[in-house]
């Protein structure tokens, strides 16, 4: 297929030099309505005379004047031997006359019905050509009296317009994908038909009678754009390579026609987003047969057209500049979906004009930092990937609380580490970059909206339908794009913008409850933005391979931001990801997921091998594809999707072995996606470049992304994030030195006291006035919490979700100075570090910086060897435990915790210091002590069940059998039905043997 080719001079030519470009927008303006003239009421009154005359004239005045001219019986032989008269020739020609007329009125019929519902091509009438034209010139005639010119020409006024009508139109389109836009496509109705065939006769006769001349004089041509030709659709790339012979010269039509106004009202921003019945003015050198010359005067172009081509010629343009992907046909299409407005009627909202209030889809970064472009030393491309970001950010805070309870399962005394390592470096700014990326909300409601889908259409006993992309709008809006219509979606889904469009507006998709079912498009992936709309391809739906060129720096960005979204997203189930040809390991995001093979050779051997099982395991399960056995008995087991990312460029043997056996992949739930050089890969479905801009390209697809990529510093920041958190680390883990140690004597007692662990107190400050005191609180809890500094952006996002200006959240921290004071000295007690991160003094403490330095010195510090100073240590830290940590906290805020292994930090910490107090009283004989340190310890961390062994083992030193067994008794009914932990059974075993015996005469 044709590339694109990007050069930095070519970049520079085409960039805007003025003031810093808006968001571009792409809403249909209200279409333009010629006022109908007295001409178009003689024209229209005698179209239907002449219908009058041939549709019901020419019946009756056959049935008077011959009338029926067949016989009324069977004819016998002797009727091939009578004599021919005048009689049987006037019967013969009125048959003809009757069948012409049958006919034609079959015509009409088929044309008025198209005319007056606006959907649908009109059915050709086999052998009526010029009886089907002519009734379709005629009903338009007698239409137009009632109608504007606009709503008779779906292909400029209905095409892409939804069926609530309250939508824009599609855009794009794409390569080989069998399905899409069928009913957008049917909405090209008759009469667009006939205006661009008239356009082409005209444009032929005034090639035929120029010879070409008017290529040397440089007089001024037009095109329309043709309505789509069963699956196959117009765009600029292949105008420029029929009539200036170079399909790369789509950047001059697209030049001299950049933002004029066409004729249903829309202007043309971007050279991939063209639609049917769109005039196109053309360079002097153009040449063809579907050319027109000087419109008003054509004679076989209809008046319409003519005074829509004059209106446009009169608009001229800013001729601005700019670029664009070309569009290209093909079996398929990818379109950006139709964006709602927000419901705020004195601000009209645009997909590329957010809407008032607060910003959807993870945009968290304020919108004055970045109007300035200023990214205060924050990785770009994760604050750009609000998906991929919430994924790295929910996988990394599990493997972190894994890393927790391995090192609690395996502690012995003190010695293990309750604190991650602090992340420095790229590391840190990779993870303050999730913090502020991360849009958990937009995968949730994605999660929800897509299982809820797969629940509903179970329950209605339906198929799941082949989704080949979906789109998230900066509206929140959800809208998928299936291969092909699938009938009515379920409530609360509605139809988009044409048949093959599902939507799910937020507000419903933030109704939505868990549903049990598995996740039924688990391969979706994002690649990029396109204006306010985020693109998700369904990598395990693509006939095909799809190809990746472009410099091999930015390919591996693409594959390092598709395999790690896929290995942790939130919306799927499980899934296999292997990796070929890539130069770092990223299997310490997701060791249960993703695996690397060597080459071509081991993957060609494990692919094979895996195509004939799923093929067998499917036809012996009775099931056409995946998306069928997804939703049946075994959906939690079986039927995951298998992704292949090479980021190697495969030889031309491999290639078609590639191709080969990717031919059946996607019902199989195998996806593949291939990096080359800028060869054609055969088998590729879809076909993309990646730029040294950050642009996914795919001219034939229509698609022109910002792409979502994650370069190597990212890569290896974000891989040693991981490293670090793994549990099975071994010597070199987490150090078990807390962040912050506090000074516990008399003389440490701070200037600002807050307590953390159960309801949030101050002491040594005045509560704030106004409505900014909760803010303050929660900004000064966030802070507490990390000692080691807080970025200023990581605080905007967390207090601010769907953001903030930069000049509010400046604002805060100044009244946080403000409040939080100075100490004696004259320092603040809200410093910033050398790295710019917020950070406090050691005069503001918290009692979870107590609990923490209280538990560190009573097994590492002075403990160590004074047993009394242990057992002092460890009862002034259970003391501070008056319950979970912020436990009042209002609805709606702290958000934030969620990203945070505190909750899981704060029960091992109290757990540890009662275990270890537990401990030291039983050392001296005193069981009733440690029972009670243990019940207090249960009371924060009641699901630890080291407590409850050390309570067994305490309750049964005090040789009381009875509370012994009414112990046993509360831990069995606490299990439910899922029954005692093995170990616990174990040792109700040792200490009570006949505890089974009580279960037994319960049950």
């Amino acid at each position: 297929m044709p590339r694109r080719r990007t050069s930095s001079s070519s970049s520079s030519s085409t960039a805007p030099s003025a003031a810093p470009a808006t968001p571009r927008n792409r809403t249909p303006q209200p279409v333009r309505v010629r006022r109908r003239s007295f001409g178009d009421f003689v024209k229209a009154f005698l179209a239907f005379v002449v219908l009058l005359a041939l549709v019901v004239g020419v019946p009756l005045a056959l049935a008077v004047t011959v009338g029926w001219p067949l016989p009324n019986g069977a004819p016998g032989l002797d009727w091939l031997q009578r004599e021919i008269t005048v009689q049987t020739f006037l019967h013969i020609l009125t048959v003809i006359v009757w069948l012409a007329w049958a006919q034609f009125a079959a015509c009409v019929l088929v044309e008025v019905k198209a005319a007056l519902s606006g959907v649908g091509v009109p059915g050709r009438v086999p052998g009526s050509g010029p009886s089907q034209l002519l009734a379709r010139q005629l009903v338009a005639a007698l239409l137009l009296v009632g109608a504007t010119a606009a709503s008779l020409t779906p292909g400029l006024s209905q095409l892409g317009q939804s069926l609530e009508g309250n939508q824009k139109p599609a855009v794009a389109a794409a390569q080989q994908t069998p399905g899409l836009f069928a009913q957008q496509q049917e909405q090209a109705a008759s009469t667009a038909n006939a205006l661009a065939e008239q356009a082409g006769q005209a444009g032929q006769a005034a090639a035929r009678a120029d010879g070409g001349a008017s290529a040397a004089n440089g007089d001024t041509k037009y095109y329309r754009i043709q309505p789509p030709e069963g699956r196959h659709h117009d765009s600029l790339w292949e105008v420029a390579d029929r009539h200036l012979g170079d399909g790369r010269r789509y950047k001059e039509i697209f030049e001299l026609n950049k933002d004029r106004v066409q004729p249903d009202g829309s202007k043309l921003s971007e050279a991939s987003l063209i639609r049917p019945g769109w005039i196109m003015e053309m360079p002097g050198d153009a040449r063809g047969g579907e050319l027109v010359e000087m419109p008003d005067e054509a004679p076989n172009v209809s008046e319409q057209v003519q005074q829509q081509i004059s209106d446009y010629a009169r608009t001229g343009g800013d001729h601005a500049q700019g670029g664009g992907g070309a569009q290209g046909g093909g079996d398929a299409h990818v379109s950006l979906p139709e964006q709602r407005p927000a419901p705020t009627p004195a601000t009209p909202v645009t997909p590329a004009t957010p809407a008032p209030g607060p910003a959807t889809g993870g945009q968290h970064a304020t919108p004055a930092a970045e109007e300035s472009g200023r990214s205060f030393g924050l990785p770009e491309a994760l604050l750009a990937a609000p998906l991929l970001a919430a994924g790295l950010l929910g996988a990394l805070g599990r493997r972190r609380r894994q890393a927790l309870w391995h090192s609690a399962l395996g502690a012995v005394g003190g010695r293990r580490g309750m604190e991650p390592p602090t992340p420095t470096g790229d590391a840190q700014d990779v993870q303050d970059a999730l913090l502020v990326g991360a849009d958990p909300d937009g995968v949730r409601l994605l999660d929800r909206s897509l299982r809820g889908l797969a629940a509903s259409l179970a329950a209605e006993s339906r198929a799941l339908p082949v989704v080949y992309a979906a789109w998230m709008g900066g509206n929140g809006d959800l809208h998928l794009q299936l291969a092909q219509p699938a009938g009515k979606p379920p409530s609360p889904w509605q139809v988009g913008q044409d048949q093959t469009f599902w939507m799910l507006a937020r507000a419903d998709a933030e109704r939505y409850e868990d549903a049990e079912t598995a996740a039924p498009y688990p391969g979706l992936v994002s690649l990029g933005t396109m204006d306010d709309s985020r693109l998700l391809l369904n990598l395990e739906a693509v006939p095909g391979l799809v190809s990746l060129s472009g410099a091999e720096a930015d390919r591996a960005a693409v594959f390092a931001s598709v395999a790690a979204e896929l290995a942790t997203n939130g919306w799927s189930d499980r899934m296999t990801i292997t990796l070929v040809g890539f130069g770092d390991d990223l299997t310490p995001l997701a060791p249960n997921r993703i695996r690397h093979l060597d080459g071509f050779e081991d993957l060609f051997e494990t692919m094979s091998a895996e195509t004939r099982q799923r093929r067998g395991a499917l036809g012996a399960a009775g099931h056409d594809s995946v998306l069928t056995g997804r939703t049946g008995p075994a959906q939690h087991t079986r039927w995951a999707p298998h992704l292949v990312l090479l980021a190697a460029q495969p030889s031309d043997e491999d290639a078609l072995r590639l191709a080969e056996l990717a031919a059946d992949a996607g019902r199989l739930g195998i996806g593949y996606l291939v990096g080359t050089e800028g060869a054609d890969l055969p088998g590729a479905a879809w076909e993309m470049e990646i730029t040294g801009g950050g642009k996914l390209l795919a001219p034939l697809l229509g698609l022109e992304l910002e792409a979502q990529l994650l370069p190597a510093a990212q890569q290896r920041a974000v891989v040693e994030l991981f490293t670090d958190a793994d549990p099975e680390r071994g010597p070199g883990g987490p150090a078990n030195t807390p962040p912050f140690l506090v000074d516990i004597s008399e003389q440490g007692r701070p200037a600002v006291y807050a307590r953390l662990v159960g309801s949030y107190e101050i002491i040594g400050l005045d509560t704030p006035d106004g409505d900014r005191s909760a803010q303050l609180h929660e900004a000064l809890a966030l802070l507490l919490l990390h000692r080691e500094g807080v970025h200023p952006r990581v605080l905007a996002s967390a207090l601010w979700p769907r953001g903030v200006t930069e000049d509010v959240r400046d604002a805060l921290l100044e009244r946080l100075r403000a409040w939080l004071g100075t100490d004696p000295d004259g320092t603040p007690r809200l410093g910033t570090d050398a790295t710019g991160r917020l950070t406090l003094a050691k005069s503001v403490v918290s009692d979870l910086d107590v609990l923490r330095s209280l538990y560190y010195e009573a097994t590492q510090g002075r403990g160590v060897d004074s047993r009394q100073v242990r057992g002092r240590l460890l009862t002034d830290a259970l003391v501070l435990v008056r319950g979970p940590l912020l436990a009042d906290r209002p609805e709606g805020r702290y958000r934030w915790l969620t990203h945070e292994i505190i909750d899981a930090q704060l029960p091992l910490l109290v757990a540890d210091t009662g275990l270890a107090l537990s401990e030291f009283h039983l050392e001296r004989g005193r069981a009733e002590k440690a029972i009670e340190a243990l019940n207090a310890a249960l009371r924060t961390a009641p699901a630890d069940e080291r407590l409850w062994h050390e309570l067994l083992r305490a309750t049964h030193a005090t040789e009381d059998a009875d509370r012994l067994r009414a112990l046993a008794a509360d831990l069995i009914g606490r299990s439910g039905a899922r029954g005692l932990p093995p170990r616990t059974e174990a040792l109700l075993d040792e200490l009570l043997p006949t505890w089974r015996d009580g279960v037994a005469a319960a049950g």
